[in-house]
């Protein structure tokens, strides 16, 4: 069930109506029951899977609790990893890594075929895993009590506002929020149904109506050159965006109207002035994942030069290898480790300049942008071709359309993303204005090119589904 969808526009409202109908302490069996059947409604048998996480990390964590020996202690978390992960192995890099070892042999005159499993890659399952595993490691490092309650603890792992595609939860954020019983706050929920507004404009108005080019091209690079490389290249860096933290703007919207908030996992990320700083603002919930249970535990910055880099690349290349089963996804993670690297070796001022600053903004969006060919890139032929044929002076590769008003909500977008720098807010801030008429112009406008934009038939999906 897709958010852009009209079974969840009816979905929706029915848990909402029946959320703040119902007693607290029945609002937590709905919950679970919603979560369950909006996962379910993509392939029911895979629910299983989330059974499964759910339950080995639950009884993990109260066996960690009882346990006073720091050798058992070591030994239920590794199997607990071992368990959860070895499922995401399983549906996820079992093909990629037996294709490694076969391709490796065969530099050794060693000719085999490798094994395959045809699994269909559970929606989510990314996502979820790492929540739980951040789960049962903070028990461990007795950070957080453990969870009795099944149920509350299940709905924890499968809120369906933000199961298949994050923002991935720690367990001090989502966990008391599920249990704490609160009453209707008309203000949030408003400000639920505003970001909802906002994130239903970058996937329908922006991300879906950018897609149809990036995937004409994407799809067969090697019949387009030049122009027709760039613009794909720089549309896919804006689709991305707002495909993902579209998708996030909803969730949190959704949840807001519920009463329970998400963390944030954007903040204008492309104003950034270096990767650092990019990655302070792009998918936050995975970044400090990463930064809190693989950079830190690898020793983080407390350490020799050579080993923190060394730290940075091992932590984007597994960040890499996290987004996908493939070698594109691994040098679009090492090259952005390679980035960090690199900024860290040169001497910047904190408080630049404006001018300054400025170029700083533009070095670090073509960075990102050129590193997200890797990413987009079906092999990392098309992404050497791309690369070596992007600057082709002679382009007599565009042969797709790209509508002029296309413009349109682009430019809205980087206006909205521009204003939200300073206060956080963009169009949230529009939509809030005391002037009646204001106000509303800006919710008829944005509406219209919303449904002006909005692809007609089939609802596109959401690109960090595949994750």
């Amino acid at each position: 069930m897709l958010f852009n969808s009209w079974q969840y526009a009816l979905f929706f409202p029915v848990v909402f109506a029946l959320y703040w109908a119902l007693p607290h302490r029945f609002r937590v069996y709905l919950l679970l029951i919603a979560s369950c059947y909006f996962y379910m409604s993509w392939n029911a048998k895979y629910i299983m899977l989330i059974i499964f996480t759910t339950l080995a990390s639950y009884l993990a964590a109260l066996m960690l609790e009882k346990t006073e020996s720091q050798r058992t202690k070591k030994v239920i978390l590794t199997l607990t990893l071992c368990a959860c992960l070895g499922v995401l192995f399983v549906f996820k890099y079992f093909n990629f890594f037996a294709g490694a070892v076969v391709d490796f042999l065969n530099m050794f005159a060693l000719h085999l075929h490798p094994a395959t499993l045809r699994l269909l890659l559970p929606v989510g399952i990314s996502f979820y895993t790492f929540q739980t595993l951040s789960y049962v490691i903070d028990v461990y490092r007795e950070r957080v009590k453990p969870e009795r309650n099944f149920i509350v603890y299940a709905v924890f792992v499968s809120y369906f506002p933000q199961l298949v595609a994050g923002p991935i939860e720690r367990t001090n954020n989502l966990l008391p929020q599920i249990k704490t019983p609160h009453g209707f706050d008309y203000s949030q929920a408003v400000y639920g149904i505003k970001l909802m507004t906002w994130g239903f404009f970058k996937k329908l108005a922006v991300a879906d109506v950018l897609a149809s080019h990036v995937d004409n091209v994407f799809s067969s690079v090697h019949s387009y050159q030049g122009v027709a490389l760039m613009i794909a290249v720089f549309f896919f860096t804006v689709q991305i965006y707002c495909d993902f933290s579209g998708y996030s703007d909803i969730a949190r919207g959704c949840s807001k109207m519920l009463g329970i908030d998400l963390m944030e996992n954007f903040r204008s990320p492309y104003f950034s002035t270096g990767i650092r700083e990019f990655w302070s603002r792009w998918h936050i919930s995975l970044s400090t994942w990463f930064r809190d249970y693989v950079y830190i535990p690898l020793g983080g910055s407390h350490c020799g030069k050579l080993r923190h880099n060394v730290n940075l690349m091992i932590t984007f290349t597994v960040s890499g290898l996290w987004h996908g089963a493939d070698w594109t996804f691994v040098v679009w993670g090492a090259v952005h480790g390679l980035g960090r690297i690199a900024e860290n070796s040169l001497t910047l001022n904190r408080e630049p300049h404006e001018l300054v600053r400025v170029v700083r903004v533009i070095v670090t969006f073509v960075f990102v942008m050129t590193v997200w060919v890797f990413f987009r890139a079906e092999s990392l032929n098309d992404a050497v071709y791309i690369f070596t044929h992007i600057l082709y002076l002679h382009d007599n590769g565009l042969s797709f359309s790209v509508s002029k008003f296309t413009a349109l909500p682009v430019t809205t977008l980087i206006i909205c993303e521009y204003a939200s720098l300073n206060d956080n807010s963009g169009l949230i801030k529009l939509l809030t204005l005391k002037n009646n008429m204001l106000r509303w112009s800006a919710y008829v406008f944005i509406g219209l090119i919303t449904a002006f934009f909005a692809p007609k038939g089939l609802p596109n999906d959401f690109v960090y589904f595949q994750f």
